[in-house]
């Protein structure tokens, strides 16, 4: 066995619903660019699970796998040390998925933190499509099929991950030894980035984002309309940090940690402007941005460069998530039409 292949096993995604942002960037993107030197990494561009909100416009979802894999190849992700593969193109999950349905409560799924407060959010009420109330054991599906290890969430996924090992247990239980492991979620240093009107998460539906693909022009645009402290009327008054979304975001994105300080106690004392420091966190976003972009426009002049990279990764996630789905098959005891058909007693 390769040394690649001895390494702790992560798994990790997006769903393809839009191009990604600075909040996919410091809560994951970066973190995934560092572990694939060190962990046998996986990353989904989960189609169908973007489906389970989207079926209405699947135009869109097929459309933003390219441009997902694009932000991915940006950002420096290296498709010779991590897999790249397309959730649609590996059938094993979709059948894995079934299979683990029968472990699983409705009145568990309904209980899932997660899942409640998305629906909450979504609107839905009592119309709640089955496969979105059913995607944590899709993902479950998704998680184990890799035999992942590592599953790197924000805290609002953590009882995703939970519900996966409860999966996991059952399942190992029934066929009487340890099939699936299970998997441990891995909370990023810096919690979830607020979009820069403050009021929530960083969304591009809800026009409070800065793709990784933004313009110049766009990027200043969006820290001038960044939310601040709405009682700092003048620079000589004493402002507040906390909440203030501006200092949100020079903690997540400037290195020099000792300015970003200093800066911070001559706003809580007066003396700061909100433009002085809006100036500052704009250079620290071009300059993080700038190459990023220019990557990204060059992998998008080789459109057939990219379908490579897609159809090599998933068809080596193929195999991988067919063996093990071949292993759960077998443990269960399921019916293969290879076997001879024995007479009936």
């Amino acid at each position: 066995m390769n040394a690649a292949a001895e390494r702790p096993v992560i798994l990790t995604g997006d769903r393809t619903t839009g191009p990604l942002h600075l909040g996919h960037y410091v809560g994951s993107l970066k973190n995934r660019v560092r572990l694939q030197d060190t962990h046998r990494q996986f990353l989904l561009l989960a189609d169908m699970q973007a489906l389970t909100d989207h079926a209405h416009d699947p135009d869109r979802v097929c459309r933003n796998v390219v441009e997902v894999a694009l932000d991915y190849l940006a950002v420096g992700i290296d498709p010779e040390k991590t897999i790249i593969c397309v959730q649609s193109g590996l059938p094993a999950l979709a059948e894995l998925t079934m299979l683990y349905l029968n472990f699983v409560t409705v009145a568990r799924l309904e209980r899932n933190p997660t899942i409640k407060e998305e629906i909450r959010a979504r609107g839905f009420g009592r119309d709640i499509p089955a496969g979105f109330l059913c995607y944590p054991v899709a993902q479950a599906a998704d998680i184990t099929a890799f035999k992942a290890t590592v599953v790197p969430v924000g805290e609002d996924q953590a009882p995703l991950i939970e519900q996966t090992n409860e999966i996991v247990r059952r399942v190992n239980r029934q066929i009487g030894r340890d099939v699936l492991v299970e998997a441990e979620a891995v909370i990023p240093r810096v919690g979830r980035l607020p979009g820069i009107d403050g009021k929530a998460k960083m969304s591009k539906s809800q026009g409070n984002a800065i793709l990784l693909s933004s313009s110049p022009d766009e990027i200043r645009q969006a820290v001038q309309r960044m939310y601040t402290d709405p009682n700092h009327l003048r620079a000589s008054d004493p402002g507040t940090v906390e909440g203030n979304v501006v200092f949100t975001y020079l903690d997540a994105f400037d290195e020099d940690e000792a300015a970003v300080a200093e800066l911070k106690a001559r706003y809580r004392r007066g003396g700061l402007g909100d433009m002085e420091v809006k100036r500052r966190l704009e250079a620290v976003l071009q300059d993080l941005l700038a190459p990023i972009r220019e990557r990204r426009a060059a992998y998008a002049r080789d459109p057939a460069y990219v379908l490579d990279v897609l159809r090599q990764g998933t068809g080596r996630a193929r195999a991988v998530t067919e063996a093990t789905l071949q292993e759960v098959r077998a443990g269960l005891g399921l019916f293969r039409l290879d076997r001879p058909v024995l007479q009936a007693s």
